[in-house]
This record gives structure tokens, C-alpha cells and sequence, in this order.
């Protein structure tokens, strides 16, 4: 059996392809994904391999634990035999490396947690938010961790007082800016803050929207909904390429971070099903183009009425990236019965180390 990466703690279960070689991890994902997508396993192409191994988590929500003894630690929860184990992991091998820098920043910097009820870590790119479970705490020790964030390349330090923090890990209000600015920009230059969601290996995310692009082929004879639309670099490729473009985001943060990377586009704040109406407001203000959707759902799919509503008017072609083969395959099932044509299905390798693989399928009438 190989050995661990260096630093990785040996009961962490997050990682759970580690010990296997890469080959060996993408042949167990394509296996995977060639049983749960079996009735279009003949469009199901090789898995794109990400660029980086190690190292590539930007992104990460760490929960945060007191010792008398030890101090600050961070690291993951596992519910087992019906009680919360938690495992540290101050020098993750899959975190980027800042991160790591980070949380040692962080425990060197924090008091402790009678002074400061600490739950959650979470780095965000350039942006970092210490969720802590009170109404209110002394920010006395933030100028001093300053200096050291700043020279990690982090642009902002967020204090997130939710007092109930737990299964749900942000609230709507008790944000403060301790320090920096409250938007970063990626290696891409597109716009983002504390909360909003970003894939973490930019390279293969580019690819991926490169195959979107080169399917949906957006121009100024095309109207693009891009429904679950993040912090909006799809919508700013369309309408870079000409066509009109319409998203739509539950997220408050992406929702203005999609304004302002796709200032051409419109950006409506709901759920999809939600805003169904005023997506049909906007296509009948744009008659004879060619219509193209683009869609990138959460864990739990399409919902209910936004599938009925591509079968009952089907794009002339769709995208849609999942990060669920379970529930992609229900709702490719139902958009080919609505006469949809599943046209080639390419697995993109954005977790490396874990079991986790997204599929992009492009779909056309």
C-alpha cells in the first residue's frame, strides 16, 4: 500500500482515493460513473485529470476546536458511534499551501475560546471568515494577525457572528470586515468574496467551459440562460461573445459578484424554480434566437419545476455540470423523454484524492 502524502493525518476520511495512484483513482471514477450513467455509457468519455494533486484547496471550512493544552486546532468532525470524533489537520497536503499557513497564523494569533467561542474556519481564495457562536466578541487580536495574512496573499479577514452556527454554517447577518477589502479577484480576474462557490482547480474549470462554450457556440444570434450561475464567468464568456444572457443565483454574495464579472448580463436573486416567470419575460423580450441554457445545480439536481419547464420549451442546446451523478442521471432520463439528446457526457476530475467526480453533459435537440 502506498505511503500517505506528508502531513496527512492518517484517520482523516476525507480523502478517500489518497492511497491509490492516480490511474487506479480515475479508473475507479469512470467504473462509477459508467454503472450510474449506464444508459449513455457509449458518450461517456475519459475522465479529465486535474493539474494538481496536491495542494490545490483554496477552499476549505474547517471546524475549530480549544485545548487546554494544545490550544487552537482545526480540522474535520466525523459522526461515528453516535458521537462527534474530531480529527486536526494542521498540515492537510490537499490544502493549498497558504491555507495551512493560515490556520497556524490563526491558532499562533486567536485567544482562546472563552474569550473567543470559535466554531469554523473557512478560507474562501483571498478571503478568510472566522464563523464564531456568540452575539457579539473582543476583535482586539485582529491587527496583529493582519501582517501575517497580508504576507500569505489573503485580502480580507471576516468575523461572522452566528450564534447558532452548526448544520448551518453562515447566517444573513452578523458579518464584520476586521481587516482588507470585502472582494478578491481569482487568477482569472473574476470577482469574489467570502461565501460564494468556486471551483477549486481553475485550470480544469476553464476546460470545462471551454467544451461549454465550443457546444453552445454563444453569439450575438443567441439568447444564454444560465441557470445556477455562481459568481457568473459563464454569463461574462457569453456575453463577451455577443449574446444576450440571463442568470440566475440564490446566493446574495455571487449574485452581486455576477453583476459586477458580467456587467452585460442581467442577474435575477432567487431560487430557479422561482424566477421561471421572469426567465420567460426576459426570452419573450429576445423572439427568433437561438435559445441555449446553461446548468450547473447543487448536489440534489435540477428542481422539480425547472425540469418540467426545459421539457415543456427545450433549449436548441443545454450544458449542464454536475457535481452528482446520481442525480444527473434523473434528470437526463427525464430531459431525453422530453426529446433532448444526450450528446456526449465528459467527467472532469476537480477533486483529486477523493471519490467525488463531476460530469459535464451537453445535451441538444
Amino acid at each position: 500500500m502506498p505511503d500517505l502524502p506528508e502531513g496527512c493525518e492518517p484517520s482523516c476520511h476525507a480523502c478517500q482515493h489518497r492511497r491509490l495512484s492516480p490511474a487506479e483513482s480515475a479508473a475507479r471514477k469512470h467504473d462509477y460513473l459508467a454503472r450510474v450513467l449506464a444508459p449513455w455509457v457509449d458518450r461517456l468519455a475519459p475522465l479529465a485529470p486535474a493539474p494538481q494533486l496536491l495542494g490545490y484547496r483554496e477552499r476549505a471550512t474547517l471546524n475549530a476546536r480549544w485545548d487546554a493544552i494544545d490550544g487552537w486546532r482545526f480540522g474535520l468532525v466525523r459522526h461515528r458511534d453516535r458521537r462527534d470524533e474530531f480529527i486536526a489537520i494542521p498540515r492537510c497536503p490537499v490544502h493549498a499551501p497558504r491555507v495551512n499557513a493560515a490556520l497556524a497564523a490563526l491558532a499562533a494569533a486567536l485567544p482562546p475560546a472563552a474569550v473567543l467561542p470559535l466554531a469554523f474556519v473557512v478560507a474562501s481564495g483571498a478571503q478568510l471568515t472566522l464563523v464564531v457562536k456568540a452575539a457579539r466578541a473582543d476583535c482586539a487580536w485582529a491587527a496583529q494577525l493582519a501582517p501575517a495574512l497580508a504576507a500569505l496573499g489573503y485580502e480580507g479577514l471576516w468575523l461572522h457572528l452566528h450564534p447558532a452556527a452548526g448544520r448551518r454554517l453562515f447566517a444573513r447577518a452578523g458579518w464584520t470586515l476586521l481587516w482588507g477589502q470585502p472582494r478578491s479577484r481569482d487568477a482569472t480576474g473574476t470577482s469574489h468574496g467570502p461565501t460564494a462557490f468556486a471551483q477549486l482547480q481553475p485550470a480544469l474549470h476553464a476546460a470545462a467551459l471551454d467544451a461549454i462554450d465550443a457546444h453552445l457556440a454563444p453569439g450575438p444570434d443567441a439568447t444564454l440562460v444560465d441557470l445556477y450561475c455562481g459568481t457568473g464567468k459563464g454569463l461574462a464568456r457569453a456575453a463577451a461573445a455577443g449574446a444576450a444572457a440571463l442568470g440566475v443565483e440564490l446566493s446574495g454574495e455571487a449574485v452581486d459578484c455576477a453583476r459586477h464579472n458580467a456587467p452585460a448580463a442581467e442577474v435575477l436573486r432567487g431560487t430557479c424554480g422561482q424566477r421561471l416567470p421572469q426567465v420567460d419575460a426576459w426570452l419573450a423580450a429576445h423572439p427568433a434566437r437561438r435559445r441555449l441554457l446553461a446548468l450547473n445545480p447543487p448536489r440534489s439536481g435540477l428542481e422539480p419545476e425547472l425540469r418540467g419547464w426545459i421539457a415543456r420549451r427545450p433549449p436548441l442546446r443545454a450544458s449542464y455540470l454536475s457535481c452528482s451523478a446520481g442525480s444527473l442521471a434523473r434528470d437526463l432520463a427525464e430531459l431525453e423523454a422530453a426529446g433532448l439528446r444526450i450528446v456526449d457526457l465528459q467527467p472532469f476530475d476537480f477533486f483529486p484524492q477523493t471519490q467525488h467526480v463531476e460530469v459535464l453533459a451537453l445535451l441538444a435537440v
